[in-house]
């Protein structure tokens, strides 16, 4: 009797573990509930490009671009250029791959306005791409920073990721359609969040 009682407690107990261990088709125990913790995305704050040479250039750099308030700063560190000012824009496509970097299209013109100085403050008085001149010291050097306002490194319409930035090999006069006349694209880098 005492074997029977034994055997039977023994039973009880081992259908109650297999019970408790058996998983549900969602592979968890019946009895847990399992919760999987959403991520909420993160807008980019900071973003940068790694320039490259045109064929005919020795152009190399990067470029790093951050939120700053309402603006982004930008901020260069160029190697290779004639000494002097050099067009400095934003492009609509973050493509370098033509060897003139025609791939990057016009500058980035969310706004539609003409071409113009980086100081107007006037939305039609200038693209937002236009950065103005990047000066080279005597040595090929553009270490510098600017601060824009009417962009973002958020998503949006004036958002800057996945546009190009390109550097020209000449001045840009600020006043000439549709690109300052800043003569060819001597670097080329997509910007890519960081």
């Amino acid at each position: 009797m005492k074997n029977l009682i034994l055997a039977t407690f023994v039973t009880v107990a081992l259908s109650a573990c297999a019970q408790f261990h058996k998983k549900s088709e969602n592979g968890t125990a019946p009895s847990q509930t399992t919760t999987t913790p959403t991520a909420t995305p993160v807008a980019a704050t900071k973003a940068q490009a790694v320039l490259k040479p045109s064929i005919n250039s020795k152009v190399k750099g990067i470029v790093h671009f951050s939120e700053d308030g309402d603006a982004v700063k930008i901020e260069t560190m160029v190697e290779g250029l004639k000494p002097g000012p050099h067009g400095f824009h934003i492009h609509e496509v973050g493509d370098c791959s033509k060897a003139d970097f025609s791939s990057a299209g016009g500058h980035f013109n969310p706004g539609h306005g003409s071409h113009g100085s980086l100081d107007s403050k006037d939305a039609k008085k200038r693209h937002a791409g236009d950065l103005g001149n990047l000066m080279a010291d005597t040595k090929g050097k553009a270490n510098a920073i600017i601060i824009v306002d009417g962009l973002t490194v958020k998503p949006g319409p004036h958002s800057i990721l996945g546009k190009a930035i390109i550097i020209h090999n000449d001045k840009d006069d600020l006043k000439s359609q549709p690109a300052g006349n800043s003569g060819p694209r001597a670097a080329c880098g997509v910007i890519e969040a960081l």
